[in-house]
């Protein structure tokens, strides 16, 4: 069963169609890359799913729910969390409050943290390797470990479907490596995971199905070998 599809799905910009008429569907469970030249509108699809603005045309559904119209922190109260393809940290504040933010997400609590809030924090940084740095300021963590506390601020809202928007750019092989094992552990916990990805090699190897856009439209689908010798997705990427 879908845990998100979308139907037709457009948004225009101007006179510029950024997505158009694009059909999708996440199953439970699956971890699905989107990939496309720059421009091709992955980013764009991304924000209409978390709910960051509304599309032009279509519909997309959680979990059987219409949440085209949707606030973002409805959409994320509804099972839907995000990473950005800039990293978003909250610079001045200590990687474990970063985390703390995102767990507090939507409750009514006092001036006082609960231990529960701080435990689970702490619990997600220990997940994500970055339990050494809980009183570091997040501007003070390499690129790679700012990617790592995103994905962990995230997590802590608790969401079913994760949406990673470039994870892995600018990483070192070996950095690379250990965010897939993260991802593979992310989906280990039951947490279905959608990802924009440049480097082919991580989307290549972690990806059940891959789905790829170009100039807005959805142009391929399939797995991972199925999109590897595409012909139509080769000459996107190459020219003809």
């Amino acid at each position: 069963m879908p845990i998100i599809e979308g139907e037709r799905i457009t948004k225009h910009f101007g006179g510029l169609a950024a997505v158009a008429n694009v059909d999708f569907h996440i199953n439970q469970g699956e971890i699905v890359g989107l990939i496309g030249p720059n421009g091709a509108g992955k980013t764009t699809l991304f924000n209409l799913i978390s709910g960051a603005f509304p599309p032009t045309a279509g519909k997309i559904r959680l979990k059987g729910e219409d949440i085209t119209r949707m606030k973002p922190y409805q959409i994320c109260r509804g099972g839907v969390a995000r990473t950005f393809q800039s990293v978003k940290v909250f610079s001045n504040m200590t990687v474990l409050e970063n985390v703390l933010l995102g767990s507090l997400f939507g409750r009514s609590i006092g001036i006082r943290i609960p231990d529960a809030n701080k435990a689970e924090a702490m619990e997600l940084l220990e997940f994500v390797e970055l339990s050494a740095k809980k009183g570091s300021l997040a501007k003070d963590l390499t690129i790679a470990n700012q990617k790592r506390l995103e994905v962990a601020r995230a997590l802590a809202t608790k969401p079913e479907l994760l949406l990673l928007d470039e994870v892995v750019a600018g990483l070192n092989p070996t950095e690379v490596a250990q965010v897939i094992e993260l991802i593979k552990k992310i989906r280990n916990k039951g947490i279905t995971v959608f990802m924009i990805e440049h480097v082919m090699k991580a989307i290549m190897d972690i990806s059940d199905r891959i789905i790829v856009l170009h100039h807005g439209e959805k142009i391929a689908e399939g797995t991972p070998g199925e999109i590897a010798t595409s012909q139509t997705v080769i000459e996107v990427y190459l020219g003809k």
